[in-house]
Formats: C-alpha cells, sequence, structure tokens
C-alpha cells in the first residue's frame, strides 16, 4: 500500500543524504542515530515533503515521531494525506 511513498522517500534520502557506510537503511532505522539525518537536513527533508506531496508540515509537527525513520516518514505522509 505504502510501497510507491516509501520509494519516493528511500530515493530522495538516497540522493540528498547517502547513509554513511552505503547501507541499505532497514525502515525502523533511526535517520538521526545512523548519521543520515542533522538538523541542517530538516530543514531539506520538510521542504521536499511539501514540494512533492502538497501538504504544509507544521513546525510542531516536526518531531522524531513524524520523521525520524523511513517507516515514520510514510506512516506521517500517509496522515497529512488523509489516508
Amino acid at each position: 500500500m505504502h510501497a510507491p511513498v516509501e520509494a519516493q522517500v528511500r530515493a530522495f534520502l538516497a540522493e540528498q543524504f547517502p547513509s554513511p557506510d552505503g547501507a541499505v537503511v532497514a525502515g525502523d532505522a533511526s535517520l538521526f542515530e545512523t548519521g543520515i539525518l542533522d538538523s541542517m537536513g530538516v530543514l531539506t527533508l520538510v521542504t521536499w515533503l511539501e514540494e512533492t506531496f502538497g501538504f504544509t508540515v507544521e513546525d510542531d509537527e516536526v518531531l522524531p515521531e513524524n520523521i525520524d525513520g523511513i517507516d515514520r516518514l510514510v506512516a506521517y505522509i500517509g496522515r497529512k494525506q488523509g489516508g
């Protein structure tokens, strides 16, 4: 069900924030703990989410529960899109 969104998220992350060791990132892995995403990268991620999926990421939604992991990002996108 979420495969296309997950594929988009993975492609974006691989292009913008390649994993330090080149490994495929597990869906439930922390993007911060693995070194893929840092505080500066959050702005890039938020901008991409808004432009790609057509919704606004509110300041109070920029939380680890929403953005710190591929599975969490896919679920967040689904919630924002009303699914």
